[in-house]
């Protein structure tokens, strides 16, 4: 798990580096670009931030908080999941992607898909059908906390 947040951080911070080049500076950014102490032009507003609604982010994270994190890309929109098996049913996994794909707290701006696996008889995993409703209900289940979020962040 240590080195799942590792790879994340580590992720988050080179697209904080990447993000920051331009035609202006063909080396790329310097570091008080990076930590914000640099004595150039601020910024423009599309190049603060992720470039997703952060309280869908939050809330992605937070609401499938128990599956293991693959991999995310704040500025892509995407968050993998790895298999999670519940332990009530353990002939039975899940692998979920979330795609965010608007800064505004909208209901369109979430796409999550829901990949499963049974285990057969000669104990191989074998892809099956997901529920029609399981990818509404965790969609429903993000905008909610998303909601919330805002609300919290708003007084």
């Amino acid at each position: 798990m240590v080195l799942v947040r590792g790879a994340t951080v580590a992720l988050i911070a080179s697209g904080v580096v990447l993000s920051a080049c331009s035609a202006d500076r063909p080396f790329g950014p310097t570091v008080g670009d990076v930590f914000g102490s640099g004595g150039s032009a601020p910024q423009s507003a599309s190049q603060t931030g992720i470039g997703v609604n952060a309280f869908l982010w939050r809330a992605t994270l937070d609401t499938l908080s128990f599956m293991p994190l693959a991999n995310a890309d704040p500025w892509g929109g995407v968050i993998n999941y790895d298999w999670y098996t519940d332990p009530q049913t353990p002939n039975e996994r899940f692998k979920a992607t979330v795609f965010i794909l608007d800064t505004r707290l909208r209901a369109d701006a979430l796409n999550v898909t829901v990949s499963k696996e049974v285990r057969d008889a000669a104990g191989q995993w074998v892809g099956a059908a997901v529920a029609a409703q399981t990818e509404t209900d965790l969609e429903n289940a993000i905008l909610t906390k998303a909601r919330q979020l805002n609300l919290q962040n708003a007084r």
